[in-house]
């Protein structure tokens, strides 16, 4: 009986393995990249950010190595805290389909009689040089970056933040409303404590935005080393929020992502808000219906999906100022 059951494991463990040695990986199919990768070429963002530019690799003179990729100059950011994420959900109300094809045909900049002083002073990547990750995100990595000396822009040394998105996951995200919006709106608003656009353009394969680099970390970084803060300090941080989200209501625009990850201090202990990504062009009359920022600061009518204006956006600087407060989000 032993003996028995000793050899029918055996021929189980032979089947096992003969199986296993006839077992092949199907890679995925290229259809469905192709389908992507012809979607992020056949849609173009030159309405917005102007003519593509093309990417060129470029190498330093002194070093006969291929340069480094940007993300081996530093790993990605440490997590130092579970949070929730932004996101954008469909309408309650009103469900767009997804597989409606995008029919804005593309202008291929090489098509465009350009004059030769436009050509020459087109901008691109190759204009910056990549010093370091400094966040990532869903669409793409945010990038410190200096621009370089003898570039279009002129005299270089300027330190920025770059950050690159990829047209490719845009487009699968049915994100590019909210990508053109982003840029449109930080284009046309300028205030104190509200990060400014610099550059906008955008190659074949993604999109960059040029932003001042604001170096004095999150305001969550912040929060989180000291537990919360004293009341004088809570009161001086919300006092600058509440005006620079002051300035975008009366601009008609709604933030709808006020969280302490999307404001920045700058080196004189000055918030900047960022972070444009979710933001809504809206007059007073205006109402969204579209669930979308982050759970723990989304206001009432958002969740319960009756509807939002700028109020929400009120509501998001009450839980600011309560988390500043007490250490934790209600």
């Amino acid at each position: 009986m032993l003996n028995s059951t000793s050899s029918e494991k055996k021929n189980l463990q032979s089947l096992i393995s003969s199986n296993l040695k006839r077992l092949t990986i199907i890679p995925p199919s290229s259809t469905a990249t192709a389908t992507t990768a012809a979607a992020a070429h056949d849609f173009d963002f030159s309405d917005v950010f102007g003519p593509s530019t093309p990417h060129f690799t470029t190498q330093s003179p002194s070093s006969s190595s291929p340069s480094p990729s940007p993300s081996a100059f530093i790993g990605d950011p440490l997590v130092i805290h579970s949070r929730s994420h932004s996101f954008v959900g469909p309408s309650p109300r009103y469900t767009v389909s997804s597989s409606l094809p995008f029919q804005i045909p593309e202008v291929e900049a090489d098509t465009q009689p350009k004059a030769e002083s436009e050509s020459k002073s087109k901008i691109g990547p190759e204009d910056f040089e990549i010093l370091r990750v400094i966040g990532q995100g869903a669409f793409g990595k945010v990038f410190q970056v200096r621009k370089k000396i003898g570039s279009v822009l002129g005299d270089g040394d300027g330190i920025y933040a770059m950050k690159v998105m990829r047209k490719d996951i845009i487009i699968k995200k049915n994100h590019v409303g909210y990508m053109k919006a982003e840029r449109d709106i930080l284009a046309k608003v300028v205030h104190p404590f509200i990060v400014q656009l610099r550059y906008s353009f955008h190659t074949k394969s993604k999109l960059y935005l040029i932003l001042d680099f604001i170096n004095g970390g999150h305001l969550f970084f912040h929060l989180y080393r000291q537990g919360m803060f004293s009341e004088d300090q809570a009161r001086f941080y919300t006092a600058e929020i509440v005006s620079a989200v002051s300035h975008l209501h009366k601009c008609g625009i709604m933030h709808r992502d006020l969280k302490p990850e999307n404001i920045l201090m700058d080196v004189d202990g000055h918030i900047m808000l960022t972070d444009f990504g979710l933001a809504k062009e809206m007059n007073g009359l205006d109402r969204s219906n579209s669930m979308c920022g982050t759970t723990e600061y989304m206001a009432p009518e958002i969740l319960l999906s009756k509807g939002h204006n700028k109020d929400a956006d009120w509501w998001s600087v009450g839980i600011l100022l309560y988390e500043m407060l007490t250490g934790q989000v209600i």
